[in-house]
């Protein structure tokens, strides 16, 4: 069969797997760029100072994967693909007195921790200053108020039936076997699936994200380092032929 000439402007989708066990971790379409690159330098014995014999070392590989609308799963890859149903985080609300002598303090699903609780006047929130001589106790926060003022309370909470994922140097993220599909376009607008499969794929632990009001939406990039498996493959590049459309 001759070669056509392909074009290719389709972002992969991405199969993701634990490679120790091969089962699924995530199905992964909403990506808007998806890249797999190698290298392979050398290193050269020189005659007479030209080049005369090439030595291969080792290639090496990198992959990214770059969403502006993910799951929330797509976190749990940098750490050890853990998603934990409960947190502990810091909190802050405004109320209106309605009694001169407690505020409420409810957390849908979770609870106050003991002693985390900080009540100020309304705008001195902070202010060490203008902070109140409160207790709590009971989904309610006890003090000498007044009735119609503003106040703002700063607390800890315990939460359940949230999403966490965490990120600590015991929690390492867990190799991963991915299968990238797109499709190419000929010159006649015949399409042909197009699959990479990267054997062994590490998460990189470096990652950052950028919230911001003006510009784009953020972008959340997982970077992976391509390492042989244990057959010593790295990528495969695979065009279904037989599967064009």
């Amino acid at each position: 069969m001759a070669d056509s000439l392909k074009a290719n402007r389709q972002v992969c989708d991405v199969d993701i797997r634990i490679l120790k066990n091969m089962q699924p971790f995530m199905y992964f379409d909403t990506a808007n760029v998806t890249t797999v690159g190698l290298t392979g330098d050398a290193v050269y014995a020189m005659a007479k100072g030209t080049r005369r014999i090439a030595f291969q070392n080792p290639m090496e590989g990198t992959a990214t994967i770059e969403a502006q609308v993910y799951p929330f799963k797509l976190f749990a890859m940098l750490s050890d693909g853990v998603i934990e149903d409960s947190a502990i985080y810091a909190g802050h609300t405004e109320v209106t007195a309605e009694s001169a002598s407690s505020l409420p303090l409810d957390i849908k699903g979770g609870t106050v921790q003991a002693g985390s609780v900080f009540v100020y006047p309304a705008d001195s929130y902070g202010d060490e200053s203008a902070v109140m001589e409160v207790t709590f106790a009971d989904k309610a926060v006890s003090g000498t108020f007044e009735v119609g003022k503003k106040y703002e309370i700063g607390y800890i909470v315990n939460r359940t039936g949230v999403k966490k994922v965490s990120f600590n140097n015991a929690k390492l993220p867990a190799d991963l076997y991915i299968t990238m599909n797109t499709l190419d376009k000929d010159e006649v607008g015949v399409l042909t699936p197009f699959v990479m499969t990267l054997y062994k794929a590490s998460p990189q632990r470096n990652w950052e994200l950028s919230f911001n009001s003006e510009g784009d939406p953020a972008t959340v990039t997982i970077n992976l380092d391509l390492l042989e498996d244990k057959d010593g493959n790295m990528v495969d590049l695979i065009e279904l032929t037989g599967d064009a459309e």
